[in-house]
């Protein structure tokens, strides 16, 4: 294994940019991945999606798992799409969520990686915690208590058998893309960061913190810069897509977090929160220095790693996954489709109050049965239950609101900065009632869109890493406000 140690969205600026560059983005979200290609230059942004595929965790008798090489199918075969519409793409670039892995041993993936909502982790929580306390853990990398964080994931599996001693590679999701399109193996920093094993001061990993842990150094790979030039595609993948020459892969903000926020069309981010609200609502403020107070880590904040070095202080809210899981249910039940629009417009002309719950129960947090777990939460908290789909609809989207709007007000607070502005982006700026109900519950306006900001922000990067466009994040996020501007929501006096 060779190792460096470094359907259509479309929208357009006004003019075309000299020296623009057509680029593929290939983003794996929870439930599906999509290959999107953009035409970037410094007055040009415009988008076709090429390819769309599912992402369905399997179960099986050990645990809960992703079809990773199902997912690889899903992107050769967009990215066949994108050659065969574009031919002069210059390069690729790959985001995905965060912590999950695959283990490698000479070029070959060990087993297959476990999903971060399988239950393996309460051990591995155990075993790190009698090894390093918390507290101490948050000084060293500044992240959140999650349980599935790679750190606990890896602490499980050397608790349940010795598949790491046959490692010789850890590849998070996105590097492990990389790896099979080029051959090199790398660990991009944005999406390193969020393994627990990254030093938050140094950006580096931290060699005694594994060594505490007891994990094999020898697994992880170089770190590298979103922007990087990892290398050049493989013949098999050159045959498998149809191009006529090898095309360069570019670490991007793997994270797909990272890229989101790029994309996030901020004018001025000393003053703005953002939310990248899909199946998780991420909720935060971009920094230049990581927050490692006792304060933000008894508020659970994190600081993960942001394209140029900035930093992404937020805490993760259990986002559209509550409303996701609770359609699923629901039409398991029923044997009937939900048409999703209509029942949000329900739950818009409800005009009595509804429960407000914590989306950030633990609860929460499996698969199965949502519904079941919101109105066991009512009970024990003496809340109304919800009498209907439209009122626990009503209920998961007020309580968001709430639990988002409550986050920013924290963030602005352990930060010492002020918030006159909330930009949601990903699928959740197209809720509107959502939209709606946190800037009123938050007291501030909200800007709505892109909903395609986490392939915005890869593209974005990769046209900069191909000189296509400015040099800083501000000249990257003008071109997205002014291809996508943002819907403006304004508050209004009512919270109920």
């Amino acid at each position: 294994m060779s190792r460096s140690r470094s359907g259509a969205v479309a929208g357009a600026a006004s003019g075309a940019a000299r020296g623009a560059a057509s680029v593929a983005a290939v983003d794996l979200g929870a439930t599906s991945g999509r290959v999107i290609v953009g035409r970037v230059g410094d007055g040009e942004l415009a988008m076709q999606t090429v390819g769309r595929f599912e992402n369905r965790a399997v179960p099986t008798p050990n645990g809960l798992h992703w079809d990773l090489l199902g997912l690889y199918r899903g992107a050769l075969t967009g990215l066949a799409a994108a050659v065969r519409e574009h031919p002069s793409i210059a390069s690729i670039g790959v985001d995905s969520w965060a912590v999950d892995y695959g283990l490698f041993a000479g070029g070959r993936m060990l087993g297959t990686p476990f999903h971060y909502r399988d239950e393996r982790t309460a051990a591995g929580v155990e075993a790190t915690h009698a090894r390093v306390p918390f507290e101490d853990l948050y000084r060293r990398n500044g992240l959140q208590f999650l349980p599935f964080n790679t750190l606990y994931q890896l602490a499980a599996e050397r608790t349940g058998g010795a598949l790491l001693d046959l490692a010789d590679t850890l590849l998070l999701v996105p590097d492990l893309f990389g790896y099979y399109l080029t051959g090199t193996a790398v660990a991009e920093r944005t999406n390193a960061s969020t393994t627990g094993l990254v030093n938050v001061t140094t950006g580096e990993w931290d060699d005694e913190l594994i060594a505490t842990l007891g994990l094999p150094r020898g697994i992880l790979p170089g770190l590298v810069d979103p922007g990087a030039r990892i290398g050049t595609t493989l013949p098999y993948v050159q045959r498998e897509i149809g191009a006529a020459r090898p095309i360069d892969v570019v670490a991007v903000g793997s994270h797909d977090t990272a890229s989101a926020v790029v994309g996030v069309p901020m004018t001025d981010a000393s003053r703005a929160a953002y939310i990248s609200c899909g199946t998780w609502g991420l909720v935060g403020l971009e920094l230049e220095h990581p927050v490692t107070t006792d304060a933000a880590r008894a508020a659970n904040f994190t600081n993960e790693g942001g394209v140029d070095g900035r930093v992404r202080f937020l805490h993760n809210v259990m986002g559209l996954w509550l409303l996701s899981e609770s359609v699923r249910q629901w039409e398991l039940e029923s044997g009937s489709k939900i048409d999703l629009p209509t029942l949000i417009a329900e739950a818009g002309s409800i005009t009595t109050p509804v429960a407000v719950f914590d989306p950030d129960d633990a609860r929460f947090a499996p698969p199965g049965d949502m519904p079941g777990r919101i109105a066991a939460w009512c009970v024990e908290h003496d809340e109304p239950v919800p009498a209907s789909w439209a009122e626990f609809t009503r209920s998961i989207i007020e309580s968001l609101a709430e639990a988002f709007a409550r986050t920013v007000r924290t963030a602005a607070e352990l930060t010492g900065r002020a918030v006159d502005v909330i930009h949601i982006v990903g699928g959740g700026s197209l809720n509107t009632l959502l939209c709606r109900r946190t800037a009123d519950r938050a007291g501030i306006p909200v800007l709505a869109g892109p909903v395609e900001a986490t392939a915005i922000g890869n593209l974005l990067v990769q046209a900069r890493a191909q000189g296509a466009t400015g040099s800083s994040l501000e000249e990257l996020r003008a071109i997205a406000a002014a291809a996508f501007p943002p819907v403006r929501y304004e508050p209004t006096s009512s919270t109920d």
